[in-house]
């Protein structure tokens, strides 16, 4: 039986809005927030405040439903990129059902026909918390649905993540300051600063630790530096910790040593985040 056959594709209308939150949310990772309303909102008219520079070159992205039997069973977005005339998947969600997947990404595919270059999941979005990417542990569905498409898929990002309080302490003598969103911590010996961080203000319980860096190996300040970046986090009420490694290139750069670390501080990989091209 063809269940493609029943699927139409149509434009989102604004009383799609719930069941397309649903199935974004049906799809939240281990370390994800819940998308909101507001975050929906952000997504459908092509902001973001992650990568919020990548979403500006983007013309209005348009979104496009699948509806069978008069519910809504998929989501698919996609915009143009007019600089470098490409084509771009933004983002989909179908509760993982193969045929649905495909149905979706051969549409996109199909209206953004004639571009000089397709690409997918390139970017984070307003509907999670910094993925750069598509979890294809939790998304074979799309994985493969892109793959029979013609597209490449690319492994680039490590997601991992940790409850709090890491089984590591932090240090005496860091010192953190408000940054933006969130926070930037230093570690400094004998007037030299030996280790920074930054980590992201919680949201919904979940904070992210967006670099860390021991500028002195081998005495354990990065080890240090990470358990004072949790104990930031802790404190403002996080209780999960994420981080994402871009251990795409060992030959460039050996990411081994970082990813060791992490692992003996709790944290365990979710998924690997891949992009895609055609």
């Amino acid at each position: 039986m063809n269940r493609t056959a029943k699927l139409i594709m149509r434009p989102l209308a604004r009383s799609d809005r719930d069941a397309v939150l649903n199935l974004i949310n049906a799809d939240r990772l281990p370390g994800q927030p819940r998308a909101t309303a507001a975050d929906l909102t952000d997504a459908l008219k092509g902001r973001s405040r992650h990568d919020a520079e990548w979403w500006k070159a983007l013309d209005a992205p348009v979104t496009v439903v699948a509806v069978e039997g008069g519910a809504v069973v998929g989501v698919v977005s996609f915009a143009v990129r007019r600089k470098d005339d490409t084509g771009l998947i933004l983002w989909l969600h179908c509760r993982e059902r193969e045929e649905v997947a495909a149905a979706l990404v051969a549409y996109a595919v199909d209206a953004l026909a004639g571009r000089a270059r397709l690409e997918a999941f390139q970017f984070a979005s307003a509907l999670g918390l910094g993925l750069e990417g598509l979890p294809v542990r939790h998304r074979p569905a799309t994985h493969a649905a892109l793959l029979r498409a013609g597209f490449r898929g690319d492994d680039l990002w490590s997601y991992m993540r940790a409850d709090l309080p890491l089984n590591i302490p932090g240090v005496p003598g860091v010192r953190s300051k408000r940054a933006g969103d969130g926070w930037e911590l230093t570690l400094s010996e004998g007037g030299r600063q030996v280790a920074e961080a930054s980590v992201s203000a919680p949201e919904q319980g979940i904070g992210v630790l967006r670099w860390l860096e021991a500028h002195v190996t081998g005495r354990g300040f990065g080890r240090a530096m990470l358990g004072s970046a949790a104990a930031v986090l802790a404190k403002q009420g996080a209780r999960e910790m994420i981080l994402y490694v871009d251990d795409d290139n060992p030959r460039e750069r050996s990411r081994v040593a970082a990813k060791g670390l992490y692992r003996s501080a709790g944290f365990v990989e979710v998924d690997r985040l891949f992009s895609y091209v055609r």
